[in-house]
């Protein structure tokens, strides 16, 4: 799968993605690093194929007011570690990548992983 992580997300996650055979990209990556406004993060994502994955709401109103990014996925998690972060998204990785065959939005708290068809 193809990612653009958030900058509210550690580049420690999106690197752990890469080595787990992902195509991803962070914030930070970008020509304007975590300064890249949401409307550039939500054009690349889309232009590219990939899943904006973040903890900003501004993401989930443009989702559902403008229908864009095209597919996106919420941590809901509140704060935790980024180690925890890892051990989150590791254990549903198999689920994740199954929802986003035919989802276009899910989001993942502690708990639950929530999938909007």
């Amino acid at each position: 799968m193809r990612f653009l992580v958030d900058a509210q997300l550690p580049q420690s996650f999106c690197d752990w993605l890469r080595y787990n055979g992902h195509d991803a990209l962070h914030t930070l990556d970008l020509d304007l690093g975590n300064r890249t406004p949401d409307f550039e993060i939500i054009s690349i994502a889309d232009r590219e194929g990939r899943v904006v994955v973040t903890k900003d709401h501004d993401f989930v109103l443009s989702f559902l007011l403008r229908n864009t990014p095209h597919r996106l996925m919420m941590v809901a998690s509140g704060n935790i570690s980024n180690a925890e972060l890892q051990r989150l998204i590791e254990r549903a990785l198999p689920s994740i990548e199954e929802a986003f065959e035919t989802a276009r939005y899910i989001e993942i708290s502690k708990n639950d992983l929530i999938i909007h068809e």
